[in-house]
């Protein structure tokens, strides 16, 4: 038996008197100290002072941590009181920290801006997806960010957008990269209303609307609901009745005196003008707001409307009423139809456009396109001016003729209109933007006429008229006379948007007809 190390005789014997243990390892002797109980204190919480709102609702103090409660003094004197409140995260409300202004990086890549939080794709993923995007953007539009320094950041924003759109966290690495690759396969675009220009959804919006114009037949009876009345081509300056007068009798004005129509000086027409006598504005005058203030201000320079042109040139003059152009061309109606509908090789339908020139026998055409109702091209001509009338400015900023090209036209407007009158006859419908300009510098009278410019009107109504160029791109989701004032106009391509225009206004505007 080992002996005791007297560890416990400190200690008094629990069994006190009544011990039988023959050797025990407590103490029994009477002469030992108390024992005292452990205390743990416990610092109570001071209650809050009362305000007069505190005292008609009693204020609930929520502890940090549950209360600590002394085992040896036993459970807490509350034992029906409710759990502890959960703590609610209380704090200053921060506003959204605003994004930085730059839109773009140094090297002109655009920057997704968009909260981190809300992107389901890792927002530097996104960022060098785009970055792909936008390269491969910018070797696609090489021939055309000259005149659009902005179209490859706005076309791969977009692009990306989209494809985000489609696809999943997983897929969505892929799915650019399939854009990419679709990119590398389209034809370099050589203006900005080439097929190939713009995102995977314009194409193929631009590919169904595309089609359905196509399919598209127009005719004399579905266009009938548009045709103006002779009222409406009275008002809008159609020239309904065939002028008094000889006709033709003074082709050219030459030594006129005139008021120019580009700085409304008056000054004497003259063969051989003096070059940079007029100084003016070839664009037009638009009203926008300034620090509040409306302004007028001219599209070709954004100066004042107050300020000189901004541009010299020759005086050139401008003439409306009809017995003026009869003396200078005689007009003539379209002719009749031929008794044997066989034989008359008229069409139904045609879009027609024209480019005019200035000359010292005013504003004369150099250039006739005309297309039929499925938008094939069946005419197109340069006209040669008449005897005696030398042209001044070739306005090739807007006509798109040059005096190269002018040089080898052959046919004078006279041969134009016997042209003509193989594909148009008096029953043949004619369209066109501002169609009063074309037929009256053709010298036609032609009552059968649909006007883009008066079925698609201005919000401002009569006498203005919105642009053909902001119709084919509101509309067709098409950008024409995308020369930026040095190319000029196509008479082909807008004789093609104003029948895809009607086309489009047929589909979407005019009630289809009861089938009988």
């Amino acid at each position: 038996m080992f002996s005791s190390l007297g560890l416990f005789q400190s200690l008094p014997c629990p069994g006190r008197n009544n011990c039988n243990r023959p050797s025990c390892i407590f103490s029994h002797s009477l002469d030992l100290p108390s024992h005292h109980s452990l205390d743990i204190p416990v610092q109570k919480a001071q209650p809050l002072p009362q305000t007069s709102v505190a005292a008609a609702v009693p204020h609930a103090a929520v502890p940090s941590k549950r209360p600590f409660h002394n085992l040896a003094q036993g459970p807490s004197s509350s034992s029906t009181a409710a759990p502890p409140t959960q703590r609610l995260r209380v704090g200053t409300v921060h506003k959204p920290v605003a994004v930085s202004a730059s839109s773009h990086t140094s090297t002109g890549v655009p920057i997704i801006r968009i909260n981190a939080a809300q992107s389901q794709v890792a927002l530097p993923v996104r960022q060098a997806m785009l970055k792909t995007l936008y390269e491969h953007f910018v070797v696609l539009y090489d021939t055309i960010l000259p005149l659009n320094p902005t179209l490859a950041s706005e076309h791969a924003l977009r692009q990306e957008e989209q494809v985000y759109t489609k696809s999943t966290k997983l897929t969505y690495r892929n799915a650019v990269i399939n854009s990419v690759a679709a990119l590398k396969r389209r034809p370099i675009p050589a203006s900005i209303s080439h097929p190939s220009v713009g995102t995977e959804e314009d194409l193929a919006a631009r590919a169904e609307s595309r089609k359905k114009l196509d399919d598209l037949q127009v005719t004399r009876l579905l266009l009938k609901p548009v045709v103006m009345s002779f009222e409406a081509m009275q008002t809008w300056g159609f020239i309904t009745e065939l002028p008094e007068g000889l006709g033709g009798d003074q082709p050219s004005a030459e030594g006129k005196i005139t008021q120019c129509e580009r700085c409304t000086q008056s000054y004497m027409v003259k063969n051989n003008p003096i070059a940079e006598e007029c100084q003016y504005h070839w664009g037009r005058l638009f009203t926008h707001k300034v620090n509040g203030e409306r302004m007028r201000s001219y599209s070709c320079c954004q100066k004042p409307a107050e300020e000189g042109g901004c541009t010299r040139g020759h005086h050139v003059f401008y003439e409306s009423k009809a017995e003026d152009l009869h003396s200078r061309h005689a007009f003539s109606f379209t002719r009749p139809s031929v008794a044997d509908t066989e034989t008359d090789t008229a069409l139904d339908v045609v879009a027609l456009d024209c480019e005019m020139i200035y000359t010292t026998g005013g504003l004369r055409v150099a250039r006739v396109s005309v297309v039929d109702g499925s938008g094939k091209q069946v005419f197109d001509e340069l006209v040669r001016m008449d005897d005696g009338v030398e042209v001044i400015d070739y306005n090739t900023r807007f006509s798109g003729v040059t005096q190269e090209e002018h040089a080898q036209a052959t046919l004078s407007l006279s041969s134009i209109r016997k042209s003509l009158d193989a594909f148009i006859n008096r029953d043949t419908i004619v369209i066109g933007h501002a169609l009063h300009n074309d037929l009256n510098t053709l010298r036609i009278i032609h009552h059968q006429c649909v006007d883009t410019a008066i079925i698609f009107p201005h919000r401002a109504g009569p006498p203005y008229r919105r642009s053909l160029r902001d119709l084919a791109k509101e509309h067709l989701g098409l950008t024409i006379q995308a020369g930026g004032g040095t190319s000029g106009h196509s008479s082909v391509e807008d004789s093609v948007a104003t029948l895809d225009l009607v086309r489009w206004y047929v589909l979407n505007k005019l009630k289809p007809t009861a089938k009988t």
